[in-house]
């Protein structure tokens, strides 16, 4: 593919783990690595599914990086996060959570592929679903104009199952947060109407409000565990107090578990 010769290369930025992320013209160039393959087999089949708020994948360039569709607007986070503070707006990343779940239940992965998968999914119905293990506001690119909202950044999709990818994305978007500046006063009335917009019957619901801390904590022992290897980017988020903003926000979400039941449960 040579659609870059010619282009100016933008450099692009704010993610944590990738760099050397560019834009030329109306595609990102991003480099590759073993699970390139099977998160484009993924992301092919969610566009054959009719699911577009997703990245097609357009090929490797000449110069062996992995190109994409680039999907114009701004992440949510951190300074457009009020465009989640309406609840319609908050029920709408739900509903598209939703989306590319039912999609990618019908995905049957490579034979031969790889993911990279960077913390186990401990959840009883793990392996249900290739997930995206990373459904943050930092992920989801808005562009008001058309109003098109789109997923981002699919490099550690892997094996999963929805509920591990819910309480995840529960953590981020409603947000379940213990710092005062993102603490929300209303944020189990914000976990009941994104779980119905969902979908989750009374079963999954039980299910999910362990899961909420659970998956919260493995971010921190995952960070830890990284550092403590030496490997980066991770060393440099523990370093910088990641750690201690996800321990925080999981005790944050384990001392109140029972409110979330309630909330899930009874309104």
């Amino acid at each position: 593919m040579n659609e870059g010769k010619g282009h100016d290369e933008e450099r692009l930025t704010g993610g944590n783990a990738t760099a050397a992320v560019v834009r030329i013209g109306n595609t990102v160039r991003r480099p590759v690595g073993p699970w390139t393959p099977a998160v484009h087999a993924l992301l092919t089949h969610l566009h054959d599914t009719g699911f577009r708020a997703a990245p097609r994948p357009l090929g490797i360039d000449e110069q062996g990086r992995e190109v994409l569709e680039f999907m114009p607007g701004r992440v949510v986070w951190p300074d457009r996060f009020a465009l989640l503070d309406p609840v319609a707006r908050l029920t709408r990343v739900a509903r598209l959570i939703r989306e590319f779940h039912d999609a990618v239940a019908g995905f049957t992965p490579p034979a031969d592929a790889r993911w990279q998968v960077l913390m186990r999914d401990d959840s009883a119905a793990a392996g249900e679903i290739i997930a995206h293990q990373d459904l943050a506001p930092w992920n989801l690119v808005v562009d008001e104009g058309p109003d098109r909202w789109t997923i981002i950044d699919w490099d550690t999709a892997a094996p999963g199952s929805r509920l591990w990818d819910l309480a995840y994305a529960a953590h981020g978007f409603l947000p379940l947060a213990a710092d005062p500046a993102f603490r929300r006063a209303d944020a189990a009335g914000r976990l009941r109407a994104f779980v119905d917009a969902y979908g989750l019957d009374e079963d999954e619901r039980r299910l999910l409000v362990p899961l909420l801390g659970r998956r919260t904590r493995a971010m921190h022992d995952f960070l830890r565990e990284q550092a403590g290897l030496g490997v980066q980017p991770w060393t440099r988020l523990w370093q910088e107090g990641h750690g201690d903003t996800w321990l925080a926000n999981t005790g944050y979400i384990e001392q109140r578990e029972e409110r979330w039941l309630r909330a899930l449960l009874d309104g």
